[in-house]
């Protein structure tokens, strides 16, 4: 479009005609070649005016293309070259605006890729349990079936619900702290306390695989919740549990520094695969190792509850083999 199109342009170049005319009518008054010279200067100064206004008419219309290339997707942002001014600090802000709104996109399409492989991943750890349910309430349907084997189908039947419902439990749990709905207590949390009402579920477990539980743990603490993080660390203990072998040892321990206090679970198991290391937090990650009936959300949930509390928690494998949970609550913001 041309910039003479513009009213404000012709305003622009009226105003300046005018005020030449004035000035040149006022000049014949008392010389002529005053009136002259008054013509010049308003010619050159009306040209002056004309250009500098189709320079910047031409800037604007470089941004409003660059503008339109982004609404339609095209990735080029071409505002940074702007000359110093007015438009230059126009095109600096839109370039903000503009990255700002292109990371949130980013954002939201992430999020609605991990929504789409947890509801896959959901659906996938579900659909197992089901599919053994709806095969054991068959069975139960047999006639003639006997008093052991309806038990056995019982307990199966049973099994496959604790999953299932610890599994639903584990999701709201973590979609809770996600969403920012949990409020986490601040108090002093015994470390001995905290590990003997952690190992408490997992007893029986343990006395029936034959295992050796070493609890090391004196006066320690540090600031958090108890209940959440009895969840945490119970979770990593209980794959301890699951990962060594009957007759197996799992040792606990404790200790406090002036920057963190620091808690390390470890087990006499097969260890991680080198692979697996980097992964073992993720959602619904399960390594080469895992149980069949793994799901892979408990230590995923382990560490969301251990991050909420200015905590890290990292995995490795010991130097003489085995398992190596390294936890620490840490006294200021890391």
């Amino acid at each position: 479009m041309s910039v003479f199109n513009d009213p404000d342009m012709r305003r622009g170049i009226l105003v300046h005609v005018i005020a030449g005319a004035v000035l040149t009518a006022l000049c014949a008054v008392f010389d002529i070649a005053a009136a002259i010279a008054a013509v010049t200067v308003s010619v050159v100064f009306t040209v002056i005016y004309v250009i500098m206004t189709a320079i910047r008419y031409r800037e604007i219309a470089r941004l409003s293309r660059s503008i339109d290339r982004i609404l339609h997707g095209r990735d080029d942002i071409l505002f940074a070259d702007s000359r110093e001014g007015e438009l230059s600090i126009l095109a600096s802000e839109i370039t903000k605006m503009t990255v700002r709104l292109r990371e949130q996109a980013d954002a939201l399409a992430a999020d609605k890729l991990r929504l789409t492989d947890a509801i896959a991943d959901i659906s996938h750890q579900l659909r197992t349990p089901l599919t053994s349910m709806n095969l054991t309430v068959s069975l139960l349907s047999e006639e003639g079936l006997s008093d052991e084997r309806r038990q056995r189908l019982t307990r199966d039947l049973s099994r496959s619900l604790r999953r299932i419902d610890w599994l639903i439990d584990a999701l709201l749990k973590i979609s809770k702290i996600d969403a920012g709905t949990v409020e986490f207590k601040t108090e002093r949390v015994s470390v001995k306390e905290l590990l003997q009402r952690a190992v408490a579920p997992l007893m029986i477990p343990i006395e029936l695989r034959g295992q050796e539980l070493v609890i090391r743990a004196d006066n320690e603490s540090y600031t958090g919740d108890m209940q959440w993080s009895i969840e945490a660390i119970g979770n990593i203990i209980k794959n301890c549990v699951e990962h060594t072998p009957e007759g197996g040892r799992i040792e606990i321990s404790a200790s406090e520094t002036a920057l963190y206090t620091a808690i390390t679970v470890s087990d006499s198991g097969d260890g991680f695969a080198s692979e697996d290391i980097p992964h073992l937090f993720e959602r619904f990650y399960r390594g080469k190792n895992a149980e069949a009936s793994s799901v892979g959300i408990g230590l995923a949930l382990a560490r969301t509850v251990i991050t909420a509390q200015n905590g890290t928690v990292t995995a490795s494998n010991g130097a003489n083999g085995g398992a190596v949970f390294a936890i620490r609550f840490y006294k200021t913001v890391v």
